[in-house]
């Protein structure tokens, strides 16, 4: 015991069972049994023994004491955790591993943001017929009120340093925490093979017109596209999996590697567009096409579709909080969410105005237009730009989510790797190519619906943290299959949660229904007319 208390840092104003012994509402939820005189004296002979033999040493070794941070790794290893329910990735992140800075969380949202989606937003919003600076500030006001939930759900994972799979277990139950992580973990497959697929389009359109125009540019009907963009879509995919191989350290390297070389690429692209147009004129003339009623009646719709654009991420960012340093980072980190999306869409907007003075039309997919720019230096660094773009958003947002998951299900035969590997390779079998060919809208339609029922996880996570815990958990009863565990409830699913869940989609299917039915007919007839050119 005295070593556990040096290497591992308890600290010395928190019980090694906080819900036990702090939250005197919290132990109605469990079982009497656990509760005997006796049970609960030894527990606190053995805290009073430990606290009093070494108070200064648990405060001296502990980085996180200043800022209120918990002795994590005494109480994990104080219990024998079940194993079917931890393994290395798992386990609550040890102070040593708690190294994130605020800038290191500012820069995995710098890879997040910039990339091809985030470059269209404020542009079809300003197409819609908003103002420039009407559609900049949709999209800022949006991920300042996102920024709620990502900092309220962050907080867990950086005060206990658990991820998002072992932290709904304290809300949906132990085996009941599965039904959440693994429909996000649905959604992150689904658009880590989309992304993927954009990624080698990038390349492949971007590869000079001779080798576009070879024979292995031709369509293989049993492969549903040409071997030349096959290839280059394979080629993305091993370029990303070389990264999610390293693990989340190779993930967070990426991401903090790559935010500086992203900001330079955006900067040298809004300084070509500035030259070449002879300023940004031409942008802040584009005024408002719109009554004021038309303007609010576009503004809401409009702001709640840009809320979404990260809400799924909202839902799993403790995987990223657990390794912050502390609050403060994790917060300070995250707070500049709305400026870098704000910066952007302005470059995107900026430069896809100035294509209408440069060429004469406007061209507002930047991969055409740095096509259209030409020049074997401007190709290079293009699919070097677009490329890396697309790796730090789609990696990030869309692998770590599934692969945790998946761990999750089984910590005994998944790993992280493992889990990450798999999804993609589920990636492949999706066949985004076939998937966009065939009808954007069912894509986009069915993915986008779906993230949108997300929305009432996180309200259930959120509310049994804050309103339920009152922000305390027991992390010897997250690992615990006991019976009596806090999270245990009824045979390790939380039926209220359940049924919260259920009630909280119900108002949003007939409208997702309506939209999947319609472009489900759009998959029918492209289905029926290659059947019948067979």
């Amino acid at each position: 015991m005295d070593s556990k208390c040096i290497s591992f840092h308890l600290h010395p104003h928190l019980s090694p069972y906080p819900a036990i012994s702090q939250n005197p509402k919290f132990s109605r939820l469990v079982p009497t049994p656990l509760f005997s005189t006796g049970t609960t004296t030894e527990i606190k002979t053995t805290h009073n023994q430990i606290y009093h033999s070494f108070p200064k040493r648990c405060v001296m070794l502990t980085p996180m004491a200043s800022s209120g941070q918990p002795g994590v790794g005494t109480k994990f290893d104080e219990f024998e955790p079940d194993p079917t329910l931890t393994n290395d990735d798992l386990k609550p992140t040890t102070p040593s591993q708690r190294n994130l800075h605020w800038w290191e969380m500012a820069s995995l949202w710098i890879g997040l943001v910039v990339g091809v989606p985030t470059y269209y937003l404020a542009g079809s919003l300003v197409d819609l017929g908003m103002a420039w600076w009407q559609g900049i500030a949709t999209v800022v006001t949006a991920n300042i009120i996102l920024l709620v939930p990502l900092v309220l759900t962050g907080h867990p994972g950086t005060k206990y340093g658990i991820s998002f799979p072992v932290l709904v277990r304290s809300s949906f139950g132990i085996r009941g925490a599965h039904v959440p992580t693994l429909l996000r973990a649905l959604i992150g497959c689904g658009w880590y093979g989309i992304e993927s697929w954009i990624g080698g389009e990038a390349i492949f359109l971007l590869l000079p017109k001779s080798i576009k125009e070879s024979s292995f540019s031709q369509l293989l009907p049993w492969l549903g596209t040409s071997p030349l963009e096959f290839a280059c879509f394979i080629a993305f995919w091993v370029a990303q999996l070389a990264t999610v191989w390293k693990g989340m350290k190779g993930i967070r390297d990426l991401e903090k590697y790559s935010a500086p070389i992203l900001i330079i690429l955006t900067s040298i692209l809004l300084i070509w567009a500035y030259v070449k147009a002879g300023g940004l004129g031409h942008m802040l003339s584009l005024s408002s096409r719109l009554s004021s009623s038309e303007f609010w009646s576009l503004f809401f719709p409009s702001l709640t579709a840009n809320i979404s654009f990260w809400a799924t991420l909202a839902l799993n960012i403790p995987d990223f909080t657990r390794y912050a340093k502390c609050q403060t980072d994790q917060i300070i980190g995250q707070a500049g969410l709305p400026i870098f999306m704000g910066a952007f869409t302005f470059v995107g907007l900026a430069v896809t105005s100035s294509t209408k003075v440069i060429f004469g039309h406007l061209i507002s997919n930047p991969i055409q237009l740095l096509g259209q720019i030409g020049g074997f230096t401007t190709i290079i660094l293009a699919i070097f730009g677009i490329s890396l773009a697309t790796i730090t958003t789609n990696i990030a947002a869309n692998v770590v989510a599934p692969a945790n998951a998946l761990v999750n299900l089984s910590p005994s035969k998944f790993t992280f790797r493992r889990g990450a590997l798999l999804t993609a390779l589920l990636g492949i079998a999706f066949q985004p190519w076939r998937l966009l060919k065939s009808s954007e809208s069912f894509v986009y339609t069915w993915l986008v619906g779906y993230s949108a029922l997300m929305g009432p996880i996180g309200g259930i996570v959120l509310a049994d943290y804050y309103l339920i815990r009152q922000m305390n958990l027991s992390i010897k009863d997250l690992y615990s299959l006991s019976p009596y565990g806090a999270y245990y409830y009824s045979g390790g699913f939380n039926l209220a949660a359940l049924a919260a869940l259920i009630i909280g989609i119900l108002p949003v299917i007939p409208g997702f229904l309506q939209q999947f039915l319609l472009s489900r007919s759009t998959i029918l007839d492209f289905v029926k007319f290659e059947r019948e050119t067979e």
